[in-house]
């Protein structure tokens, strides 16, 4: 398969070749979560998505808690519903324990500590009420004499699965992010005996096609080749343009290359550019060095005919909100007028009482 072919089939399962009538919590789990290191990201991946998205119905979704903002993939935060939660955090818990083997700023204060008694004691202090990191700290020190408090706190986010409770992550409101277990949270105990197989199949239906390293970039999981060999007879397998295997389900779309792909708005840290170590179905790599920024800002790309050829940045004046796009390649003044029917609509989304709204390129 081409990375066109590929960049197809991914912007098909994604809802960006076309937005879908789908629920904001359908969305949700067949996107298996949404990246959200920030509160605000989630709304803008489901509103690039949706047709008749509200911010209100992910806000709803968080204090009814059906979805919740957990560490899973990567070790990172993902809006997931409860329902996925408690099946992949315990299917991501190896990654979290090897970085407490492994994370260079903490691994010298969490050496020698028995781990069992962190995480009871994790549990315990978020018992009656949440508490946030830093309350967390001076009362984890008291219990652990000499060791660092900060270090203590980052040990019990890895081996507790906890959630940010709201107002955290709620539209137009926000707060330290404070935690409380996931089990106590919504009521339901961990999955006893959660699948691996399952959730790879789950990646496949958003992300595919795709090989073992590309599930291994998604999930921050390894030997994952292992388990696709294993579904390898419920599968098609395909060659990739740069070489590894691709497996995806049978039925699953593989649109034409040749598809039109609309102009597209992403989300900041959009998980459609981090669940590949391929990333070349959507964005080149010179792009992807503009667009990734060295702390770690995943900055909101602009797809154009399927590939990233531009970032937006929104600034927010008294009178008005401004939607600025920089140009990562030529791009042509049909695109442009999309850009611009599509920047409105997203300003009209994010900031509805802004007295005007306007898109520029900053070229």
């Amino acid at each position: 398969m081409s990375n066109r072919a590929l960049g197809r089939a991914t912007l098909a399962r994604q809802s960006l070749l076309s937005r879908s009538d789908a629920s904001a919590l359908d969305m949700i789990e067949h996107l298996c979560g949404l990246q959200a290191q920030a509160p605000a990201p989630p709304y803008f991946a489901l509103w690039a998505r949706l047709t008749r998205f509200r911010a209100e119905s992910l806000s709803d979704l968080i204090e009814k808690r059906a979805v919740v903002r957990i560490v899973a993939m990567r070790g990172t935060v993902f809006a997931l519903s409860s329902s996925d939660a408690l099946s992949f955090r315990p299917l991501t818990q190896p990654l979290l324990d090897r970085d407490l083997h492994t994370n260079t700023q903490y691994r010298s204060s969490l050496d020698g500590i028995d781990l069992g008694a962190l995480a009871a004691a994790g549990r315990e202090l978020v018992r009656d009420e949440p508490r946030t990191q830093s309350q967390m700290r001076p009362l984890l020190e008291e219990r652990f004499p000499g060791r660092d408090g900060a270090a203590l706190a980052h040990g019990v986010r890895g081996l507790v699965p906890m959630v940010q409770v709201p107002p955290r992550g709620l539209w137009g409101r926000s707060g330290q992010p404070a935690l409380s277990t996931l089990e106590s949270w919504v009521g339901r105990p961990l999955s006893a005996a959660p699948s691996i197989d399952t959730m790879l199949l789950r990646y496949l239906a958003a992300f595919g096609p795709a090989s073992a390293r590309d599930a291994q970039a998604w999930s921050g999981l390894t030997r994952l080749g292992e388990v696709l060999d294993r579904l390898r007879p419920e599968l098609r397998v395909f060659a990739g343009e740069s070489g590894p295997e691709l497996f995806d389900l049978p039925d699953a779309p593989r649109p034409d290359p040749g598809t039109p792909a609309p102009v597209r708005i992403l989300a900041p840290f959009d998980n459609v550019l981090l669940s590949h170590a391929d990333r070349g179905r959507l964005l080149d790599d010179d792009v992807r060095k503009k667009v990734f920024t060295q702390n770690g800002i995943i900055k909101p790309a602009v797809l154009v005919n399927g590939r990233v050829a531009a970032f937006t940045t929104t600034v927010v004046e008294k009178s008005r909100a401004v939607l600025d796009v920089e140009p990562l390649a030529k791009i042509a003044k049909t695109h442009r007028t999309a850009i611009e029917a599509e920047g409105r609509r997203l300003l009209k989304f994010a900031h509805p009482d802004a007295p005007e709204r306007v898109v520029r390129f900053t070229d």
